[in-house]
């Protein structure tokens, strides 16, 4: 018979688990070219396109339950590579702008890729050193990183049973259900996709619009009430203020909810865009400690790694791979550049150019990694603006060329200078889809335990599938059916509502025709928002994010009135919650309820992309015609019933 171990004897090293594999690498490539595919067809043709990181979670546990040795981590490697890759389709809001300009004759895949692939790396490199600054050391609610982590812990627990992952279960299976059914309902037309009112006030118009979407209700839930209430404000100040203002400046007979909706698209966002400018300025004022405190910490770990001082969980990619990696990537974006200034009108100031470019990319590439990172952050991926700070980006990228060259140099040189505006906003774009998601999968992977470094690895993956992906999509959809404003586009084109307006913008400002007014006015409300919201942090009060307050103007009603209600009803929740004997697990099936309700509705839609692609039409589901108020009424009540059903169904779990 053997004696103890001697008490000098080393402990059994613990079993490794698996993370970054081949195996988990392989599916996150595999499901990128779905859902790649199916947000680049998506957003051409509604300008709208969906979060993937869910719906990869869910997927990647479905596969990987049929292997030995899987692992939570490994799970969340897939849906990083998955989510990275189908983030990137976000650069449809720029470069279809090169065709309808008609400095493009389609999408050459080299170009295409370079420019998809050096901004997404840029980001991934740019939003490293901001983990710690906004996903550690900050209490940003990022609903989808949460929504995505509780997705991969109760697949994990479901291995093992339980009655508190049976609960946890039952709570998103419901809620995914609910939400996937109500919104293959709103595709027959049966029930209405929004709930929406337009009337005059006075001389002017206004309305009042929500979204009837589960996912919008769910994200509200996780952002939290104080986020809710500066969106409303925006909303207040954008459609019940500055809209009846401009509409009564400019009246008009007929159909009140497209006058209202015009001068909406036209003015009040521009408005909106000069809101947010200014507030994303004072966010990195306000960040710029924490960003710097960050970079330190990564330097640190980066020695503490070396010497084994840092645990597993705290180790990001060392800052020499983040430096490097960030000088190599400018190489081939200056050759890119130099490839398009060669031989046209451009060419006699190439590499001045080239060289003011690449400082331009870096400056406002870590400005626009810092600010998106922070807007995910506050109200989730799927929500945040990206568009906006496209629009911003589009501005300042044209206000450096016309302080080079000035306006007024010939049709050929306005032409060359329009596509090499978009050219730059297009890698610039990369950079602010990518940091915008990659800080909710980083969240993700602090809730769950991933390595940072390895998740950071899988991201840089994942933009390469990405990148190999978006331009033959894109050609494949330029080919079948052209880009509306595009030369010789016909009656199925794809309307492209992003990049027209993108597009539109570079030849504004460098033509001198860009809407300055209402730009100039939302940067003086900015201001004034920003002092309101000081001063409720000096007394004590409840803030208003100044940046959700931008969002509230900028982006539809439909998109924000729904996540403001999220907001009050989570909140509501979890003070009832706070009476409850396990605090702590009762808000955590609130969680998984409105985790369920972003799943069922984000698994959805990417089926139907592949639907409307097939058929060649945006309602391929439809049942019926002319039926809106039935399906407005139905709607609504539907809408209402199905979530006060899965709100007491989630109490009855948690008694």
């Amino acid at each position: 018979m053997t004696g103890p171990a001697s008490p000098s004897a080393p402990a059994p090293s613990p079993t490794p688990v698996a993370e970054l594999t081949l195996r988990g690498i392989l599916l996150g490539g595999a499901i990128t070219l779905l859902f790649t595919a199916a947000n680049v067809y998506l957003g051409l043709k509604i300008g709208l396109t969906f979060a993937t990181s869910i719906p990869a979670a869910v997927i990647s546990m479905a596969v990987l339950r049929a292997f030995r040795g899987s692992s939570i981590l490994e799970n969340n490697i897939v849906q990083t590579v998955a989510s990275a890759a189908g983030t990137l389709a976000a650069i449809i809001f720029v470069l279809p702008g090169l065709v309808m300009v008609g400095y493009w004759q389609g999408f050459p895949f080299l170009t295409t890729a370079a420019i998809t692939a050096t901004g997404g790396v840029l980001g991934v490199m740019f939003s490293v050193p901001l983990r710690r600054a906004l996903v550690v050391d900050t209490d940003l609610p990022y609903p989808e990183g949460r929504a995505a982590a509780e997705v991969l812990k109760v697949g994990e627990e479901s291995r093992t049973g339980g009655a508190d992952s049976a609960r946890g279960l039952s709570a998103i299976l419901a809620s995914t259900l609910a939400s996937a059914g109500f919104a293959i309902l709103t595709q027959t037309k049966l029930v209405a996709a929004e709930a929406a009112t337009f009337f005059r006030v006075g001389a002017g118009a206004t309305g009042v619009v929500g979204g009837l979407s589960f996912a919008l209700l769910g994200a509200g839930h996780l952002i939290g009430l104080s986020a809710g209430l500066a969106i409303l404000a925006g909303v207040a100040i954008g459609w019940w203020i500055v809209l009846p203002i401009l509409t009564a400046a400019a009246p008009q007979a007929g159909d009140v909810a497209q006058w209202a909706n015009t001068v909406f698209r036209n003015d009040v966002r521009f408005f909106g865009a000069g809101v947010i400018g200014v507030a994303a300025i004072w966010t990195l004022v306000r960040i710029a400690g924490p960003v710097a405190g960050g970079l330190r910490a990564s330097l640190a770990a980066s020695r503490g790694a070396r010497g084994m001082g840092v645990a597993l969980e705290e180790r990001d990619l060392p800052f020499a791979v983040i430096a490097g990696g960030t000088l190599a990537v400018l190489v081939p974006i200056a050759l890119l550049l130099h490839g398009v200034l060669a031989g046209g009108p451009l060419a006699g100031s190439a590499w001045l150019l080239i060289a003011a470019s690449l400082l331009f990319v870096l400056v406002v590439g870590l400005v626009i990694a810092a600010v998106c990172g922070y807007m995910a952050g506050l109200i989730g991926a799927s929500n945040s603006p990206v568009s906006g700070i496209g629009i911003l980006s589009v501005i300042a990228a044209s206000l450096m060329l016309v302080g080079w060259f000035g306006r007024g140099g010939g049709a050929q040189e306005t032409s060359a200078l329009v596509a090499y505006a978009l050219i730059v906003t297009g890698i610039v774009f990369g950079v602010a889809t990518i940091s915008n998601d990659n800080l909710q999968d980083l969240k993700t992977g602090q809730l769950v335990g991933a390595t940072p470094w390895k998740q950071q690895v899988a991201l840089v993956i994942g933009v390469g599938f990405g990148s190999l992906v978006v331009p033959p999509v894109l050609q494949l959809l330029y080919t079948s059916f052209g880009f509306a404003g595009m030369p010789g586009a016909g009656a199925n084109a794809l309307a492209a509502p992003q990049a027209a307006l993108i597009s539109a913008l570079a030849q504004g400002v460098l033509g001198g025709d860009l809407n300055w007014t209402m730009i100039g006015w939302g940067a003086a409300t900015g201001v004034a928002i920003i002092a309101v919201d000081e001063l409720l942090g000096r007394m004590g009060r409840m803030r208003l994010p100044p940046l959700g307050v931008g969002l509230g103007i900028y982006l539809p009603m439909a998109a924000t009135l729904t996540v403001v209600v999220g907001t009050v009803i989570g909140h509501f929740y979890d003070r009832w919650a706070d009476g409850r004997a396990d605090v702590e697990g009762t808000k955590r099936l609130g969680v998984l309820t409105a985790t369920g309700m972003i799943v069922g509705e984000s698994l959805w839609n990417v089926v139907f992309a592949g639907i409307v692609y097939e058929a060649g039409n945006d309602a391929p589901l439809a049942l019926v015609d002319g039926f809106e108020t039935p399906a407005l009424i139905a709607g609504t009540l539907l809408f209402a019933a199905i979530a006060w059903w899965l709100y007491r169904r989630t109490r009855r779990l948690a008694a």
